[in-house]
C-alpha cells in the first residue's frame, strides 16, 4: 500500500505525459504520411496528365509505335519511387509496360483490382503499398486509351517518418524528461505543504500541545486546509480552556462538597456525619483488638437563652470560641466534632482509663470557666457532659451515642456544668423516662392527672389564693412527682397539652373554691418556657376563659425568670395581653436565674417570688438573708408584690414578715391538697401555740 499521494500522482503525471507524447508522434506520423501522400498524389495527376498529352499523337495512330511510347516511358526512370508504367487503348488494351515491372509488381488480384481501376475516372488510387495514377488518353474528347503510373508509396512514407522520427525524437525525449521533470518538481512543492501538514497533526496527535499552529503562506486547497486545521485547533483550544476551567470548578466544588459533607461550616470541625464514619470504623476496629474506646458527649449550659435574647449572630460567635477552646486544650490525635446546635462530642486517642477520661472531662469545664466576651458583654456559657465507654455497647454506635447521651443528660439533671460516667442504671431510667413520655396523652385522655391546692397567705394569716399543682397517678408508677415528668413533657413536646389540662381544669374547678372562699382570691397557674414559644397560648386562654365563664381576675400565671428572660419579645407581649385582660403576673424563682435588675423596668408583672433555696437558708446564711432582703426592698420599691415560697417555719414566717414580705406560702401553712380536702382549710391562719399545734395536725 502506497503511504504518500505523491508517487501516485507521479506515476499518474509521468504516464499521462509519456501517454500525451506518443499519441503526438503517431498523430504526427499519420498527418506526415497524409501530406506526403496528397503531395505524390499530386504529382502523379500532372505527371500522368503531361504523358497523355505526350501519348496523344501516337495513339492517334492505327499502329502506335511502341519505340515511341518506350522513349516516353524512358523518360520515368529518372522518378525515384515510380515502379512502373502502362499504356492501354480504349478497350483497355495494353499496348506497352514495361515487362519487368510489370512481372515484379502484378500478381493475378492486383492485375485484376488494376483492370476495375480503369474503370474508374482519372485520377490516383491507392492499391496497397502502391500508389497507381490513372489518366485517360483522348483528342478533342474523343477517348483513344489510358496511361497508367504505378508509384512506391510505403518505400519513402516509411522513410521520410523515420527520417522525421530521427529529427524529431530527441526533442521530444528531452521535451518529455523536462516536463516530467518540472511536473515533479511542481507536485513536490505543491504537495510539500500537505506533507508538512500530515506530519504536523500527527506529531500533534501524540503531543496533545493543542497551541501549536500550522504555518503556512500557501493560498491554494492546502493552504485552505491549513486555515481550517488551525481554526479547528483554535476551537479544540478554546473548549480545552473551557474543560480546564470547568474541571478546576468540579474540583474545587467537589472538595467544598467533600468539607460540606464532613465538616462544619461554622467552626470548621469535622461533622455529624464525618464522625459517624470514622467511630464505626473504630468499633469494628476495636471489637476485633478487644480495646476499648470512649467518648465524651456535651452540650451548652444557658446556650439557648443567649441565643434568644442576643441572637444567632453571638450565638455563632459562641460556638466558634466553644470550637477554639475545646480543641486548643485536646491532645494531638484526639478528636473534636461538633454534632449540630450546641452538642459536641470528643473521642480520646490514647488511654480510655476513667480516671484518663475524668481528667480530660475536668479540663473541658475548667475551659469554659472564663466567660466569652463579645460587644462589650462578658456572657458565662458552661458545659453538661456525658461520657460512655465501646464495651458497655456492645461496640454498637447507635447504643454507644444513646449512652453517652443519657449521661449527658443525667449531668443537666445534678445541676449542670459537671461530668458523668455511663452506668447501666441510666438505661432503666431513660426507659421509664420514655415509658412516662409515651405515657402522657393518654394520662390526659384518661384523666389520671389531678390538681393540687396550695395555699397562699397574707401577713395577716388571710388566705388570698392559691398555687394549682399537678399530679399523676399513673397506673404502672403511681404517683408521679411533677418535677420527674414536667421535664420529660418538656423534653419531649408534651407540654403544651399538659399546660391546657392545667388552664381548663383549673377554669372547671374554680367555681367550687368560689363557693367555699367568700373573699376574692386568685390562682396561680405555671407556665414553662416551652409554652411561652406557643404563638396561640393567648387564643387558647381567652377561648378557654370564655367557654368556662371564669373571671380572669381570679387567675394568676407564673412564669420563672429564666423562662420569661428565654422568650423576652413574645413574653413581655403575651403577659402584657393577659395582664390587660385582669390576669396577674407573678416571677418566680427570682434570683435564681440572670438575675439581671435592667430588664424589671421592662416588663408587666405584679409579683415577685422569692425562691424557696433563699428561705431555707434564712437562719443559717447571712448571704441568703441579705439577697432576700434586697429582693424586698427592690419589690417595695417597684410596686410589686412580695411573695416567698417554702416556708416551713414559724421562724422564717417571722423573719419575712418583719421585712416586709406580702404572701408566703409553704409546708408551715398546708401541704398541696386535692381539691375535695380544700373546704378544710381555715379563711385565716394564726401563729399562737395553738394555732401552730392545729397546722402541724
Amino acid at each position: 500500500m502506497l503511504r504518500t499521494i505523491k508517487t501516485p500522482i507521479a506515476i499518474l503525471l509521468v504516464s499521462a505525459v509519456l501517454i500525451t507524447s506518443a499519441l503526438v508522434m503517431w498523430l504526427t506520423v499519420i498527418e506526415h504520411e497524409k501530406l506526403y501522400t496528397a503531395s505524390v498524389k499530386k504529382d502523379l495527376n500532372a505527371l500522368t496528365a503531361n504523358l497523355a498529352i505526350d501519348l496523344t499523337p501516337e495513339l492517334l495512330k492505327r499502329r502506335p509505335d511502341k519505340d515511341r511510347i518506350k522513349k516516353e516511358l524512358t523518360n520515368l526512370a529518372s522518378y525515384q519511387h515510380i515502379l512502373g508504367a502502362r499504356v492501354y487503348d480504349n478497350a483497355r488494351g495494353l499496348i506497352y509496360s514495361q515487362p519487368a515491372l510489370s512481372s515484379s509488381i502484378f500478381n493475378l488480384a492486383k492485375e485484376r483490382q488494376f483492370d476495375r481501376l480503369l474503370t474508374q475516372p482519372s485520377g490516383s488510387y491507392r492499391v496497397g503499398d502502391e500508389l497507381i495514377a490513372i489518366n485517360r488518353i483522348s483528342d478533342n474528347g474523343v477517348p483513344l486509351g489510358y496511361v497508367v503510373i504505378i508509384n512506391d508509396v510505403e518505400t519513402p512514407v516509411s522513410d521520410s517518418w523515420q527520417t522525421l522520427l530521427l529529427h524529431v525524437l530527441p526533442f521530444v525525449i528531452v521535451a518529455t524528461l523536462l516536463t516530467i521533470a518540472i511536473t515533479l518538481f511542481l507536485l513536490n512543492r505543491w504537495l510539500s505543504p500537505l506533507s508538512r501538514l500530515s506530519a504536523f497533526t500527527h506529531q500533534l496527535s501524540f503531543t496533545k500541545d493543542y497551541t501549536q499552529r500550522f504555518d503556512t503562506s500557501s493560498a491554494n486547497e492546502v493552504g485552505q486546509l491549513a486555515f481550517h486545521v488551525n481554526t479547528l485547533l483554535d476551537a479544540i483550544e478554546a473548549e480545552l480552556t473551557i474543560n480546564q476551567e470547568q474541571n478546576q470548578t468540579l474540583v474545587e466544588q467537589q472538595q467544598t462538597m467533600t468539607r460540606l459533607a464532613n465538616f462544619d461550616s461554622l467552626t470548621g470541625l469535622p461533622n455529624r456525619q464525618f464522625v459517624m464514619d470514622n467511630l464505626r470504623l473504630e468499633l469494628a476496629r476495636s471489637r476485633r483488638l478487644e480495646k476499648d474506646i470512649a467518648l465524651l458527649f456535651f452540650d451548652l449550659d444557658g446556650f439557648k437563652g443567649i441565643n434568644d435574647s442576643l441572637g444567632h449572630e453571638i450565638g455563632d460567635l459562641i460556638l466558634i470560641d466553644v470550637a477554639d477552646r475545646v480543641t486548643t486544650m485536646l491532645r494531638d490525635g484526639d478528636l473534636v466534632a461538633r454534632l449540630g446546635g450546641d452538642e459536641f462530642i470528643i473521642v480520646p486517642d490514647r488511654d480510655v482509663t476513667e480516671l484518663s477520661l475524668k481528667n480530660l472531662a475536668t479540663r473541658v469545664i475548667d475551659a469554659f470557666a472564663e466567660p466569652f466576651h463579645f460587644r462589650g458583654l462578658a456572657l458565662t456559657v458552661g458545659v453538661s457532659i456525658g461520657i460512655a465507654k465501646a464495651s458497655d455497647a456492645n461496640f454498637e454506635l447507635s447504643q454507644l451515642m444513646s449512652n453517652a447521651d443519657l449521661a449527658m443528660y443525667r449531668s443537666k439533671a445534678k445541676g449542670r456544668g459537671i461530668y458523668t460516667i455511663f452506668t447501666h442504671e441510666m438505661v432503666e431510667s431513660h426507659k421509664r423516662k420514655l415509658s412516662i413520655a409515651n405515657s402522657i396523652d393518654q394520662g390526659i385522655s384518661q384523666d389520671e392527672f389531678v390538681l393540687y391546692y396550695q395555699p397562699k397567705v397574707a401577713r395577716d394569716g388571710k388566705l388570698v389564693g392559691f398555687e394549682a399543682l399537678i399530679r399523676w397517678q399513673h397506673p404502672e408508677f403511681g404517683m408521679i412527682n411533677p418535677a420527674e415528668f414536667i421535664p420529660i413533657a418538656e423534653q419531649s413536646g408534651k407540654i403544651s397539652a399538659i399546660t391546657r389540662w392545667v388552664i381548663e381544669r383549673v377554669s372547671i374547678e374554680l367555681p367550687l373554691l368560689q363557693s367555699v372562699f367568700e373573699d376574692k382570691f386568685r390562682v396561680a397557674v405555671n407556665l414553662s418556657g416551652h409554652d411561652l414559644r406557643h404563638s396561640g397560648l393567648f387564643d387558647l386562654i381567652y377561648s378557654i376563659f370564655t367557654q368556662q365563664q371564669v373571671n380572669p381576675e381570679y387567675i394568676e400565671f407564673e412564669v420563672t425568670e429564666s423562662a420569661y428572660l428565654e422568650n423576652f419579645a413574645f413574653a413581655n407581649k403575651f403577659f402584657r395581653r393577659l395582664s390587660n385582660m385582669g390576669c396577674a403576673i407573678a416571677l418566680d424563682d427570682f434570683g435564681t436565674g440572670y438575675s439581671s435588675l435592667s430588664y424589671l423596668t421592662q416588663i408587666s408583672i405584679d409579683t415577685l417570688k422569692i425562691d424557696r433555696q433563699f428561705v431555707r437558708e434564712l437562719g443559717t446564711s447571712d448571704r441568703s438573708r441579705l439577697v432576700t432582703n434586697s429582693i424586698i426592698d427592690l419589690a417595695k420599691r417597684l410596686s410589686l408584690t412580695i411573695c416567698a415560697e417554702g416556708i416551713e417555719h414559724v421562724s422564717q414566717w417571722e423573719y419575712l414578715l418583719e421585712h416586709g414580705c406580702d404572701h408566703v406560702q409553704g409546708y408551715l401553712f398546708s401541704k398541696p391538697i386535692p381539691l375535695e380536702e380544700v373546704a378544710n382549710l381555715p379563711a385565716r391562719f394564726s401563729f399562737t401555740d395553738s394555732a401552730s399545734r392545729h397546722v402541724s395536725n
